[in-house]
């Protein structure tokens, strides 16, 4: 027992005793490793100064978030105030940009800040655009940042028939800022990076070259710009000035949290605009704002895999879509053009209706739709629910003239045989010995009559050799007789080639032919015979069957137009 007593002793001693040391280990960790002993210290408060403190709290708007990340050097001359003075004396106008800027100021703010990169830049869509996704400028730039088409290319931005991503939230913001960067890291000044987002860096560069050559200075306000040029930077500095000092200004800022206004979320089938509005329970115009990029009414997920939403309705939009049947999701899919054909023609393998294909493709009239061509038609229940990717990320249209054809009776020359014919005329010689029921070698004598199918007004060589003379249309003269002039005697009249023309057999047959008007189409009415001699005085009267033309499709005349 007595034992016991002994070992509960010496063992409170030694649990004092690490006490003790502990205490001591701390206070030397507050001093650095020089502490030499006594009772600790608390931090003097007379450190924390309560202006640092403001600094290291959370902005309280958005507006104030962006005046913290100012870092371009400020612009001050003439231009300025005067810029400033145009937005003040339109507050209507300020309210509207600032409005619509609040659903994508927050995301454009979030990724300069993770790029180390001014929060000026932010304000940029206020003068490129004043923030409508949807602007279109003269040179074709578009959306909020801008971007023409080629350099939208260069900057992975596709541009199709069905989506131009030079609209799209996302991708043209991060474009926007990879080529902001790209042209600092070149000329190692922002108001010079901004010049040159503007006036392109090979002009900016020339310009910095030519003050160089001349022992000028090189900054932004010593290099001669285009007007516009030098207006840009101006621009930028007088919004930034209303948006950092507002009340010196006496304007009005609308309230913008420094949170999020929308989230992203991936969607695996097709899905229609309006049905994506409804599943989140948002207006449709809302929608779109957020959506810009989508140029018909069905968003592609093999081509747009996200889509964006208000934050506060993506569960929502989830919910309802968990439980929609995936083929209820899009009335819409692709087609591809197998050959070259009329509209109509699509409209009747797809089953719509001639007006409806044009309208949602935005067909024009007397064209082809040409071979590769992606048009949007109705989904039936046999179509996939996603799009094959091929298609909607490299979808186009181009179109071929429709040309009106007339059937035209030409008059064999000596020598002639179907295939030397068809090769005068640029046309397959099969096409034509099936015109003719014939074959393409078949020789042919004088006078025998040749169906071709020839663009209106196209020339027709005569028996004499190279020259040509036209073959007349016959709603241009009234139906009558030719007869022989009297020759004298003694002398014959050599045989001249004929070409006979019904114009009320004209047909709208689809050709290649190189000789065909620069018109997309010829537009031909029922008239009377007309035969047309190759000189005045050869006479003899066609007697060759007219026969009906033939739709088939031969080959497409080679102009065309593509539309983005």
């Amino acid at each position: 027992m007595k034992l016991l007593h002994i070992a509960i002793l010496v063992s409170a001693l030694w649990l004092a005793g690490c006490a003790s040391v502990n205490n001591g280990s701390s206070g030397s960790s507050q001093e650095g490793g020089a502490h030499s002993g006594g009772t600790l210290s608390s931090v003097p408060t007379k450190e924390l100064r309560s202006d640092k403190v403001a600094e290291l709290a959370a902005p309280k708007d958005l507006w104030e978030r962006i005046r913290r990340g100012f870092a371009i050097p400020n612009l001050d001359n003439p231009l300025v105030h005067q810029d400033e003075q145009w937005y003040l004396s339109r507050p209507d106008y300020i309210a509207r940009m600032t409005d619509r800027s609040r659903l994508y100021l927050f995301h454009i703010v979030e990724e300069l800040e993770v790029r180390d990169m001014p929060t000026e830049l932010a304000l940029l869509p206020f003068i490129e655009s004043a923030f409508n996704p949807q602007a279109l400028s003269s040179a074709k730039a578009a959306g909020l940042w801008q971007f023409i088409p080629s350099t939208g290319t260069s900057f992975d931005l596709r541009q199709n028939t069905l989506r131009d991503d030079r609209r799209n939230i996302l991708a043209s913001t991060r474009a926007a800022l990879d080529y902001l960067q790209q042209l600092h890291d070149q000329f190692g000044d922002w108001q010079l990076a901004l010049a040159a987002y503007n006036w392109g860096p090979g002009n900016v560069q020339k310009a910095i070259a030519a003050n160089q050559a001349a022992g000028l200075g090189t900054t932004y306000s010593d290099l001669k710009m285009p007007e516009e040029t030098r207006n840009y930077v101006p621009k930028l500095q007088a919004i930034k000035n209303i948006i950092a000092t507002p009340q010196a200004f006496g304007a009005m800022l609308p309230d913008i949290g420094n949170h999020p206004y929308f989230d992203t979320v991936t969607i695996t089938h097709d899905i229609d605009v309006d049905m994506a509005a409804r599943l989140a329970e948002v207006g449709l115009d809302d929608f779109k704002a957020l959506n810009p990029s989508q140029r018909k009414p069905t968003i592609f997920a093999a081509g747009t895999p996200q889509i964006l939403l208000p934050w506060d309705n993506v569960a929502i939009f989830k919910s309802n879509l968990a439980q929609t049947n995936p083929a209820r999701l899009a009335s819409w899919t692709t087609w591809v053009a197998p050959k070259t054909m009329p509209a109509r023609e699509v409209a009747q393998q797809v089953g719509m209706s001639d007006r409806e294909l044009r309208e949602i493709n935005n067909i024009p009239q007397r064209v082809l739709v040409k071979q590769g061509s992606t048009l949007l038609v109705r989904r039936t229940e046999d179509d996939p629910t996603t799009a094959a990717s091929s298609v909607v990320n490299n979808a186009h249209v181009a179109y071929a003239p429709e040309i009106t054809l007339r059937r035209t009776i030409y008059r064999a020359h000596r020598g002639d045989s179907i295939a030397s014919i068809a090769e005068r005329y640029d046309l397959p010689a099969a096409t034509v010995a099936r015109w003719n029921k014939s074959h393409p070698g078949t020789h042919l004598k004088r006078g025998h009559a040749v169906v071709l199918y020839l663009p209106s007004g196209t020339r027709v060589a005569s028996a004499a050799g190279p020259s040509r003379e036209p073959i007349r249309e016959a709603a241009k003269e009234p139906r009558r007789e030719r007869h022989r002039a009297p020759q004298k005697s003694g002398r014959k009249e050599p045989a001249k080639a004929r070409v006979a023309t019904k114009s009320h057999e004209a047909h709208t047959v689809r050709v290649n032919h190189p000789r065909a008007p620069a018109r997309k189409s010829v537009t031909t009415a029922k008239s009377s015979t007309a035969h047309v001699a190759a000189r005045p005085t050869a006479t003899a009267k066609s007697k060759a069957p007219v026969k009906s033309a033939e739709k088939s499709v031969t080959r497409v005349a080679a102009s065309s137009g593509h539309k983005n």
